[in-house]
């Protein structure tokens, strides 16, 4: 038995166990390494079916997506169709936002980096067309600027979803298409579909929540999100070795992009607030950062009760899946990732964050912040202590109730939920200043923006 098998089947006794921890119906654990791919799955795909995980299962992968529409925009690079320091509206001359300048000026480059500046949290259904796309970027036209297009990072479902258009535009043919002929049907992977209706010849997991604790989860009502959206994650659902496959693929000049491609995908474009460490930064797609002086390329994916998670060691030639259908699992992740980066990489993990002690000075912090999808309050009682309240509109198929958390001390302008959140302790980073010395921006990987009626 080999290294990556003995280490496979003790993560797959300890993934059995995770998801009873985490409230998970069923997981695939996928691990590639040196050449080798194994799997484990554990677990249901459906609570109301029994239906059981098998290693071939496939799962939404959410937002991993957007790693896949990064790889067809520089397959355009390749090709000398595109300028990723070109307007858009080089290639898109109808696209539109609700400040004029911005929209003239924001290139393929910053779209890809999440440094847009617009509006990133819109979920609009514009039916399931080959012209979904076409729809989705028109009502672009009022979505406001929350910041000058290139000032920082704030993560952008929107601008995803207007690269998918641009791929549709130079390519000549809808975006689904173009997932299936340029990426899936290269690299020969059998068990990717693009859509419910291939999905659904697989052994396919369904979401769930669990609005109740007492209670086990719940089947979701919906199974995905709006075709709308397919670039920047409803549309891929995948087994995890297909996702390593790619992920494979992302490691080596002789798959679907030549070899500047893939280093220009991993090259920090930005640095992130202090989130998870003073070393997150994002690609063309990817996000990097630096454990233990070896760099980790990754991305997650959250979809209506499904979450996924990628992560990829070039430097190791290292590959590291996990899919699930519910549950709070970004700990389950953490764990079982950090247990393969040591064993088969050498590489210490860095540690999650734990909330520190002290009095916080809230002044600049409190106040509302907002954007189209969440507003968040931050206030301080009696106490002094600091308390975040979130009113999550959210999109068509994902009920989340109102929350109330404290927030403590953990790296400077950035704190930490007290208590963990999906299994971990969430960092809240407070970034910049207005003319009053307020924060101007909450940072939780959107930028929400200070909100004009806080006094």
């Amino acid at each position: 038995m080999s290294e990556l098998d003995t280490l496979a089947d003790r993560l797959g006794a300890r993934l059995t166990e995770l998801i009873a921890e985490c409230s998970t119906p069923g997981a695939v654990l996928g691990v590639y390494s040196k050449g080798e791919f194994t799997e484990r799955g554990a677990g249901v795909l459906n609570t109301r079916t029994g239906v059981e995980v098998t290693p071939d299962a496939v799962f939404q992968i959410g937002s991993i997506t957007k790693v896949w529409t990064a790889a067809l925009v520089m397959r355009l690079v390749e090709a000398g169709e595109l300028d990723l320091d070109a307007p858009v509206r080089s290639y898109l001359p109808k696209f539109r936002l609700a400040e004029e300048s911005a929209a003239a000026s924001i290139t393929t480059r910053q779209l890809l980096s999440h440094t847009a500046g617009f509006e990133g949290d819109i979920f609009t259904d514009t039916g399931p067309g080959d012209d979904s796309l076409a729809k989705f970027v028109d009502l672009l036209h009022d979505a406001p600027q929350v910041f000058e297009p290139g000032e920082l990072f704030s993560y952008n479902n929107a601008g995803y979803c207007v690269l998918g258009l641009l791929v549709e535009t130079l390519r000549g043919k809808p975006y689904l298409q173009c997932l299936r002929e340029d990426l899936i049907q290269p690299l020969e992977l059998t068990h990717a579909a693009v859509d419910a209706a291939e999905a659904i010849l697989h052994r396919a997991a369904v979401g769930h929540f669990q609005p109740d604790p007492d209670q086990p989860p719940q089947p979701a009502g919906v199974w995905a999100l709006p075709r709308s959206l397919a670039p920047a994650g409803s549309a891929l659902t995948m087994s995890a070795r297909d996702l390593l496959t790619f992920a494979r693929a992302l490691m080596s000049d002789d798959g679907v992009l030549g070899g500047e491609s893939i280093r220009a995908m991993r090259t920090e474009q930005v640095r992130l607030p202090v989130l998870w460490g003073n070393e997150d930064a994002w690609g063309l797609g990817l996000r990097l950062t630096l454990v233990d002086g070896v760099t980790v390329c990754g991305h997650n994916g959250d979809t209506i009760g499904q979450h996924a998670f990628l992560r990829f060691v070039p430097e190791r030639d290292l590959a590291v899946v996990l899919l699930t259908n519910g549950g709070e699992v970004a700990a389950m992740f953490e764990e079982l990732f950090g247990e393969t980066l040591r064993e088969l990489a050498d590489v210490e993990p860095p540690a999650l964050p734990v909330p520190g002690s002290g009095r916080i000075d809230a002044s600049r912090y409190l106040g509302s912040y907002g954007n189209a999808l969440m507003t968040v309050t931050v206030s301080q009682d009696d106490d002094e202590d600091v308390w975040a309240e979130l009113v999550y509109t959210g999109a068509d198929g994902i009920a989340v109730p109102p929350q109330r958390f404290q927030l403590l001390p953990y790296d400077g302008d950035t704190l930490v939920t007290a208590q963990p959140q999906r299994g971990v302790h969430q960092p809240r980073a407070f970034v910049g200043a207005d003319e009053h010395g307020r924060a101007r921006f909450l940072h939780m990987g959107r930028a929400l923006a200070r909100l004009p009626e806080t006094p």
